[in-house]
């Protein structure tokens, strides 16, 4: 109980210091050799209904990569580089190109 209280008192703090750019790095560095982005399009919608099933769901599976243990701050990096560009959740809709 206590590692959940300080996870939920520490992502604020991880949020000020955001970075979709190093996110993206670690996710196509470390999770690509996997699954390709395509994956977060449609199929995982339902599984992920808001932010925080993101946070959950990059938690989740962050510990199947060959990467050391992730940092809260590089699994919110993730987090942010994913939301940026395939969730949107709290975002306005991307521009159609």
């Amino acid at each position: 109980m206590r590692v959940a209280s300080l996870l939920i008192l520490l992502f604020p703090l991880c949020a000020f210091a955001q970075d979709a750019e190093r996110g993206r790095v670690l996710y196509q560095t470390y999770c690509g050799g996997c699954h390709y982005e395509r994956i977060h399009d449609e199929r995982l919608r339902p599984a992920v209904r808001d932010l925080g099933d993101l946070r959950d769901m990059v938690a989740q599976w962050a510990p199947h990569t060959k990467q050391r243990v992730y940092t809260l701050e590089e699994l919110e990096d993730m987090v942010q580089y994913l939301n940026e560009s395939h969730y949107r959740f709290g975002l306005p809709p991307k521009k159609k190109q």
